[in-house]
């Protein structure tokens, strides 16, 4: 379950559930429940540069909707371990949301600054020829993580990660930020 580079250079997963397309019932649901084995959660742990994934579900079904198009529904759940910005300690934490994708047979290429949106689902995909579940529900997780996981009651100024002209900031002198702050309040005047 190691990342592992292909001949085409292309990083292998570290944890994949294929649904084949072509496969899928034209008229019916497919319900899926993914649990990955500890050393699949071990492993994309450390792909995502984590301590743990204690556990890790994703559930739904894919539904098919117009005549060759897609719907994934379904909810991710994880007990994670992330390392806390301030200390290094351990920060457990839960994560719970619900995953929305559409997939279209015949995807037209938006226009650039164009973003859409239907029925709360904001990623729509080309249909591939696999739907890999595993792929999915580790990008959702990914997206999921806190950015800065921290203890209860520790704060980032103890790490020096305040702004310095942040009311929080006991001496902006000395964050790593005050001579730009100070560059900046200059260049105003």
């Amino acid at each position: 379950m190691r990342n592992t580079e292909t001949d085409s250079g292309i990083l292998a997963p570290v944890f994949s559930e294929i649904v084949e397309t072509r496969a899928l019932p034209p008229t019916a649901n497919l319900d899926f429940d993914v649990r990955p084995s500890r050393a699949a959660r071990d492993a994309i742990a450390a792909y995502l540069g984590i301590v743990a994934i204690r556990k890790l579900t994703f559930a739904g079904h894919l539904a098919p909707e117009a005549r060759r198009d897609w719907r994934l529904s379904g909810k991710l759940g994880a007990s994670v371990v992330q390392s806390c910005v301030v200390t290094s300690s351990d920060v457990p934490a839960r994560i719970d949301i619900r995953v929305r994708r559409r997939f279209v047979a015949d995807l037209a290429e938006p226009a650039p600054a164009e973003e859409t949106e239907f029925d709360g689902i904001t990623e729509i995909e080309q249909l591939p020829a696999r739907i890999d579940l595993g792929q999915i529900a580790i990008e959702e997780l990914a997206l999921a993580l806190p950015d800065y996981p921290r203890l209860p009651g520790m704060r980032l100024e103890a790490a020096g990660l305040l702004a310095p002209d942040d009311p929080d900031n006991p001496d902006p002198a000395d964050q790593p930020f005050a001579a730009l702050a100070e560059l900046r309040d200059k260049m105003k005047k």
